[in-house]
């Protein structure tokens, strides 16, 4: 009897649990924020061909959008090549914009921190 008592305490823990984070969401809270002028971006491309080395091929395809290679040196902040082709770098709205339209980028979404209990949206 002890177990079942127990189960049905833990089952409605759990539904509570769940039932917040809806609430949560639905109020805005717990949702990323996009940088509002410029910021940090985790950039996805096409795999280097012809066994160029990663870092050299970031650095070239953030060359194009920034406009020099010391720029880009210094927007890369982290290169990708395990678990994908990539690259962090932070950039200003107009260059995201350029990036974007780059043939060999994939994808590009913002670095955004997530948080379950976020204070700056409660009422």
């Amino acid at each position: 009897m002890r177990c079942a008592t127990a189960a049905v305490s833990i089952a409605f823990v759990v539904l509570a649990i769940a039932a917040a984070s809806t609430d949560a969401t639905a109020a805005g809270r717990g949702k990323p924020r996009a940088p509002a002028s410029g910021g940090v971006y985790i950039v996805t491309v096409k795999p280097s061909a012809g066994g160029v080395d990663s870092r050299t091929y970031y650095i070239s395809i953030l060359t194009a959008v920034v406009g020099s290679k010391e720029k880009a040196e210094e927007a890369l902040i982290y290169s990708y090549t395990t678990a994908l082709s990539g690259f962090a770098a932070k950039l200003t709205p107009a260059q995201l914009a350029v990036l974007r339209k780059h043939p060999d980028v994939l994808q590009v979404l913002p670095d955004v921190k997530y948080s379950l209990h976020d204070h700056d949206n409660l009422n």
